[in-house]
């Protein structure tokens, strides 16, 4: 269950990224922070080191967006 609800929200940050709408990609990369510290977790779950550690880094990505287009 929970997985859907991490992957909705990381199909949602895509829309809104990919929308064009200046003013709302801010919001679309802080969904796709918290849909990475979700998917982190799971990937910590399943003991799957590879996964966790790729959604770190998209994780630590969606945060400079955040602050990049908060600037």
């Amino acid at each position: 269950m929970y997985r859907w609800v991490a992957f909705i929200g990381a199909v949602s940050s895509l829309v809104l990224l990919t929308s064009g709408i200046v003013s709302v990609q801010w919001l679309g990369w802080l969904i796709s922070s918290i849909s990475c510290l979700a998917w982190i977790y799971f990937a910590r779950q399943d003991r799957d080191t590879p996964r966790m550690l790729m959604e770190m880094c998209y994780f630590i990505a969606s945060l400079i967006g955040v602050i990049n287009w908060l600037q």
